[in-house]
């Protein structure tokens, strides 16, 4: 059953059938610049500069039946200058279905961002120290022409997502996901999904797991998160535990402190990463100013795998 084309055949059929009272087409992106450099044993990138090279134009309308639809492309000037697209059908009462061509998210990917901002991931390229390559967190992804569904509100403070990769391939099964976040106590958030990875080999096929809380109380917010990929060989597997306390100063001015701790199979070393983040705001501009601190970023006790880095930077919203 070709759930791609039954998708497109449904929607094709609703805009046949109904016209569209108001259109609207957006663009939105942001200008970025900053200065960053990382220091270490044999680190090789000094300081540099970078400047943001993408921008989303979206359109949407509304249908004289209820419903929304609402296409996006984003261009971005890297590998390919076409880069995330997608399409969502939503309305009041069946919720939002979004298909996603490139870029969509699976049920655990809309929670697995760690409650630290991800530290990792600035340092799992190549190229940044000498004989060292960061840890890369493995998770559950979507993949090309997937679905993300958002069911309508089930009850007061809880909403519910869906996520379904149909896995065109013969050898592959289909994956499924799911997520719940819950809001129904004032400052706290709680949320936890579950994926299944299906790769047509069973050493790395199983699933991915994650949750993520968070609560406020006045200017202060504490979260805690975990997501633990866990497939058929204990060697492929990985979990990712942190943590992140937050200081509103006003409403402009906000400070953080963050860990994150990355477990990998076959290893006996974890990679350690902290942050200090101090953000500042005033109208479409943020300015960030960060100080990061990484130990044995490949899960070994190399001293090449430990380094700090720094990051002042500008960002325009528009």
């Amino acid at each position: 059953m070709n759930i791609k084309k039954i998708g497109m055949t449904a929607l094709a059929a609703s805009l046949v059938s109904a016209s569209a009272n108001a259109g609207e087409l957006t663009i939105s992106g942001a200008a970025s610049l900053g200065i960053g450099g990382y220091s270490g044993e044999r680190v090789d990138l000094g300081t540099s500069f970078t400047m943001g090279n993408q921008f989303t134009v979206s359109g949407s309308g509304e249908l004289d039946n209820g419903m929304t639809v609402s296409l996006s492309y984003q261009l971005d000037n890297g590998e390919t200058v076409f880069d995330d697209h997608s399409l969502t059908i939503s309305s009041e009462g069946m919720g939002s279905l979004k298909f996603s061509g490139h870029g969509g998210s699976s049920a655990s990917q809309t929670v697995d961002a760690t409650v630290a901002g991800d530290i990792w991931d600035g340092y799992d390229g190549t190229g940044i120290a000498e004989n060292v390559t960061g840890t890369a967190l493995s998770a559950a992804s979507a993949g090309n022409n997937s679905m993300l569904y958002t069911l309508p509100e089930v009850m007061e403070g809880v909403s519910i997502v869906a996520s379904y990769n149909p896995q065109v391939s013969g050898t592959t099964e289909a994956e499924v996901g799911y997520a719940i976040t819950y809001t129904g106590v004032e400052g706290l958030t709680a949320a936890y999904a579950s994926t299944d990875e299906n790769t047509g080999t069973a050493n790395t096929s199983g699933e991915q797991t994650a949750y993520k809380v968070t609560y406020a109380y006045g200017p202060i917010t504490f979260g805690v998160s975990n997501s633990d990929y866990d497939v058929g060989s204990s060697g492929t597997d990985m979990e990712v535990d942190a943590y992140n306390i937050s200081y509103t100063v006003s409403d402009e001015l906000s400070l953080s402190y963050g860990v994150e701790e990355i477990n990998k199979g076959g290893t006996t070393v974890d990679a350690e990463y902290s942050a200090i983040v101090a953000s500042y705001t005033s109208g479409g501009m943020t300015l960030t100013a960060k100080l990061e601190e990484a130990e044995n970023v490949n899960n070994t006790t190399s001293t090449f795998a430990d380094m700090e880095y720094y990051f002042i930077g500008a960002a325009f919203a528009f």
